[in-house]
């Protein structure tokens, strides 16, 4: 069981997977730098100085103070955060469909099937005849 689990480790989709996995990881963070740090600053000066990441609906105030008996905190419905979260959808959607259609640009097309000659056998028959006609 054990060498079976080594080999299943080892082979090629394996290591391709977790590769891409610690990549995805990767560039999700800087995907997510990248919608917190440049645009949504640039949408919210575009939408009047607005820092989206701060919107939301309070339900319940914070009431007491922090660490004291009877503190509780806000609860709030946080659609700015959820507003950020579908601009970084979008931004990972199309930098994903950039990057297969520059994989598939760059993706050699199959090469054409050889021409189909006679099999095996035609040419063996064909030599049996020659052989005959001699």
């Amino acid at each position: 069981m054990l060498k079976e689990f080594k080999n299943f480790i080892m082979t090629g989709n394996v290591i391709e997977f977790a590769v891409a996995v610690i990549m995805a990881g990767a560039v999700g963070l800087v995907v997510n730098g990248f919608v917190n740090d440049i645009i949504m600053p640039i949408v919210g000066e575009f939408a009047g100085g607005v820092d989206f990441a701060d919107l939301k609906y309070v339900l319940t105030p914070t009431s007491g103070v922090e660490g004291e008996a009877g503190f509780v905190p806000e609860n709030a419905i946080r659609y700015g955060a959820w507003i950020n979260t579908i601009v970084n959808l979008l931004i990972v959607g199309f930098v994903m469909f950039l990057i297969v259609k520059a994989y598939n640009k760059m993706k050699a097309p199959a090469p054409a099937p050889a021409p189909s000659g006679p099999s095996q056998e035609d040419l063996l028959i064909e030599i049996r005849d020659l052989l005959k006609k001699q």
